[in-house]
């Protein structure tokens, strides 16, 4: 989801620092190869440079998460872990979408502590989540306190935010309108859960995390897991599966940006149930929990029409999404369903409800993943295993 918390505009040392980041973030996306666009871009503008923005926050996540064990103990992994400690905001979070390998001048880190609160903290587009594994990876090979200290800052910032029911807001402290319901959107609650569990339960890479933080983590985990077996719709009695977020008061279904309406995912569904079956052994609310959802994901398959991009000199891309008819394509889902009718359904930055690609904007229709084979590996492969292992369940 998009952050809008700098747009490179004011002056003074509070300007000073919104074009930092704005340059933080354009030198990012000069390394990963992309065009920056202008911060006052035009929709289409706008949308592409937060795909750059979601690119920046994947290499964080997918690169440095993901190196051999011994590369965590070289000077570069201890260079980043230093750059991790700096973005730190006060609240013990991280703002998302930056790219913190960047070497940092002495006056950038000035900039950085004078404003110790601003960029805000988020779990979106897995930040946080994503410094705090890289630390604790970083500490086990070099055994610095002051990444153990880190860690331990941003895990309290993760159980502060944690909201009473058990569900998590995308930033904390909380921003105002959607950011602050509980976020399923791009496994941002479920990533923020595997972590506490890991932390709960794995002595030997959180063993420098005390007994007291661990049954903090482990609670956490648990009001979590009830969250999301609580936000699970049920229509006509019957449970079906999960918006990409949900009202943090009265747990149901929400809007986000003004093309993303109230309705069931075929996307964050994924994510959540994969979550689920992680928990072993399930409970009988979990068991059915993930049946529900895998057989309303298996109802819910879009079959005979694929999406083709077709060259289109009047699109500013060069080109545009259509649906076309195919006997032989593979199953799609659809990010967005209607609740009450399972009916797949687009729409448009004025919020209208569409049941047909072709009626929104070539902006939106061009730049958003409205349709898509998430489930595809989940009911081929992953819920028949997991059905398997724990079918005793199903017939108690």
């Amino acid at each position: 989801m998009k952050s809008t918390a700098f747009d490179g505009r004011g002056s003074g040392r509070r300007g000073r620092i919104h074009r930092f980041f704005a340059l933080v973030l354009l030198s990012g996306m000069a390394a990963a190869g992309l065009q920056a666009q202008p911060w006052d871009a035009a929709p289409g503008q706008a949308e592409a440079e937060e795909g750059a923005r979601e690119t920046v926050q994947s290499r964080l996540r997918d690169d440095l998460l993901n190196r051999p064990p011994a590369w965590y103990g070289t000077g570069e992994a201890l260079r980043i872990a230093d750059n991790m400690t700096v973005y730190q905001r006060k609240s013990g979070g991280w703002p998302k979408n930056i790219d913190m390998t960047r070497p940092l001048t002495e006056s950038e880190r000035r900039d950085l502590a004078e404003f110790p609160d601003q960029p805000l903290s988020t779990i979106d587009n897995g930040a946080t989540v994503t410094q705090m594994i890289f630390l604790a990876l970083v500490f086990g090979r070099s055994a610095e306190p002051r990444y153990a200290l880190s860690f331990l800052k941003g895990l309290d910032y993760l159980l502060k935010a944690q909201y009473g029911n058990g569900g998590w807001p995308q930033y904390f402290p909380r921003r105002q309108g959607y950011f602050s319901h509980i976020t399923f959107n791009d496994d941002a609650m479920t990533g923020v859960l595997r972590l506490l569990k890991r932390v709960s339960l794995d002595t030997s890479a959180y063993g420098f995390v005390d007994r007291g933080r661990r049954k903090k983590a482990a609670k956490a985990v648990e009001k979590g897991i009830g969250c999301i077996l609580k936000t699970q719709v049920r229509v006509n009695g019957r449970l079906t599966a999960w918006c990409a977020q949900h009202d943090e008061h009265t747990l149901k279904p929400a809007a986000a940006r003004r093309y993303e309406l109230p309705s069931l995912s075929g996307s964050e569904t994924v994510g959540i149930v994969r979550f689920l079956m992680e928990q072993e052994p399930p409970t009988r609310e979990i068991a059915e929990s993930v049946r529900a959802a895998a057989e309303w994901l298996d109802r819910s398959r879009i079959r005979g029409i694929r999406v083709v991009r077709e060259p289109d000199a009047s699109s500013p891309t060069g080109w545009n999404r259509v649906i076309v008819r195919d006997p032989e394509a593979p199953d799609l889902w659809a990010r967005f369903y209607q609740i009450g009718t399972d009916r797949p359904f687009f729409s448009d930055r004025d919020g209208r409800m569409v049941f047909d690609l072709s009626e929104i904007s070539s902006e939106r229709r061009n730049r958003y993943g409205w349709l898509g084979d998430w489930p595809e590996e989940l009911l081929a492969r992953e819920f028949p295993a997991w059905r398997e292992k724990w079918k005793a369940l199903e017939e108690q």
